[in-house]
């Protein structure tokens, strides 16, 4: 039997996440991922653990912990220094390494004392930041300011949970992953039709931007051959391995997952870009207003939930009726953005706004983009500079449902919001 004294002083032992953080004593286990086609290792995901028996031991409880008490950002970097440091240690160089970032923690600012082990770990593996498709719908604008700084530090872009939100599948072009992760649900669960248009939606984006498709959960053989009929080429679950230290005999980098794709510029001037590919025609804003409103019902409509963005040029043009059907498409759709001079940060409710620079090319163009997983359609037109009334004002315009060019539109206006915040009042 333990004595009063003993519980007492085993109590006193048990640490709490400011001994861990402190401490730095966190610890990595690796689970292999990998070719489905030829059953062979081609890169890691390490996952975080608390000290090992505690209370705190399960990355859920760790986690929680930190953000109670104000340390997840902190955690987060010790996570990823630990991760680091455990595959230098066994030579795991030139190996794709795929670690979990929170994305509430991009932009954070690491803690100098791991400054070195994360430089070392940027230079000598091919780190993958795995992100949580949940992101996408909550704070998409944020996140993908994020992914963007660490894509110039080297890493590469991996998608997990795949398939848990259908509203994010629109974001996949936005956000332009190098891995898609597919949650686990979907090799472990029934497929039906709902799935299947989903999966079609996300191979489609795997084939046009050339992203890995990369199956979780793949626990039996049953789980594989949905896998690979899932379009997935790779993989990872207790089939494989269950997580634990990096094997004896690691992957050589010949055979490691490569990631070395190139990511397009975004487009400073939506126009410029699509009149360069498209025949132009001219009409007054009294016919655009049609091609306008048609784009619009069809995303309030659509079954794949879009997204929507659109520039204004100026606030005046953004009316009090341009607001309610703004707010109309902002409650059924999973994002929704207004541009323009003097727009402000949320012009309706449900819709996300951006204040233009008078100098910016958007300023002098009216665009309605959206982008949903199948279907994309946009109009992109440039004021010709008419006085008279506003009806009557005319344009230079196209319209395309080209995917490409709805694309590189969409990411044009989606890089304007949240960049200028320091303008408003």
């Amino acid at each position: 039997m333990i004595s009063a004294v003993s519980a007492q002083r085993t109590e006193s032992f048990t640490p709490t996440i400011h001994d861990i953080v402190a401490r730095r004593s966190v610890r990595s286990v690796y689970q292999p991922i990998v070719d489905l086609r030829t059953g062979q290792t081609v890169a890691f995901e390490a996952l975080a653990r608390g000290p090992a028996g505690s209370h705190l031991e399960s990355p859920m409880a760790l986690f929680d912990a930190a953000r109670q008490a104000g340390l997840r950002d902190e955690l987060e970097w010790i996570c990823q220094a630990t991760a680091i440091r455990g595959a230098l240690d066994r030579g795991l160089k030139g190996t794709s390494l795929f670690v979990n970032i929170e994305p509430e923690t991009l932009g954070a600012v690491s803690p100098s004392d791991l400054v070195a082990t994360l430089a070392a770990g940027r230079r000598s593996l091919r780190l993958v930041a795995e992100i949580t498709e949940r992101a996408l719908t909550i704070r998409p604008v944020e996140l993908m300011r994020g992914l963007e700084s660490l894509r110039d530090a080297g890493m590469a872009i991996a998608l997990d949970d795949v398939g848990a939100n259908r509203d994010s599948v629109a974001m996949l072009p936005l956000v332009n992953p190098d891995v898609i992760k597919l949650d686990m649900g979907l090799v472990q669960g029934q497929p039906d039709r709902t799935t299947a248009s989903y999966l079609s939606a996300v191979a489609a984006h795997a084939e046009a931007s050339g992203a890995h498709i990369l199956a979780e959960g793949i626990e039996t053989e049953k789980h594989l051959i949905t896998a690979l009929a899932l379009g997935a080429t790779f993989g990872q679950g207790w089939h494989f391995a269950r997580p634990g230290p990096l094997p004896e005999h690691l992957p050589s980098v010949s055979s490691s997952l490569l990631l070395d794709r190139t990511h397009p510029s975004i487009d400073r001037d939506p126009a410029a870009a699509a009149f360069a590919q498209r025949p132009v025609n001219r009409a007054s804003k009294r016919h655009l207003l049609a091609i306008s409103r048609h784009l619009e019902n069809w995303a309030l409509t659509a079954p794949e939930h879009p997204i929507l963005l659109a520039a204004f040029q100026e606030v005046r043009h953004f009316t009090p009726r341009s607001r309610d059907r703004f707010a109309g498409l902002g409650a059924h759709l999973p994002f929704v953005a207004a541009l323009g001079v003097g727009v402000a940060e949320h012009p309706a409710p449900g819709v996300r706004g951006a204040s233009l620079a008078p100098d910016d090319p958007l300023t002098g163009q009216w665009d309605v983009v959206v982008l949903g997983s199948h279907f994309s359609g946009a109009l992109i037109s440039r004021d010709v500079g008419d006085d008279g009334p506003d009806m009557d004002r005319r344009f230079d315009f196209v319209v395309t449902h080209d995917r490409d060019l709805v694309t590189r539109a969409a990411r044009s206006l989606m890089s304007r919001i949240g960049q200028n915040d320091e303008r408003r009042p």
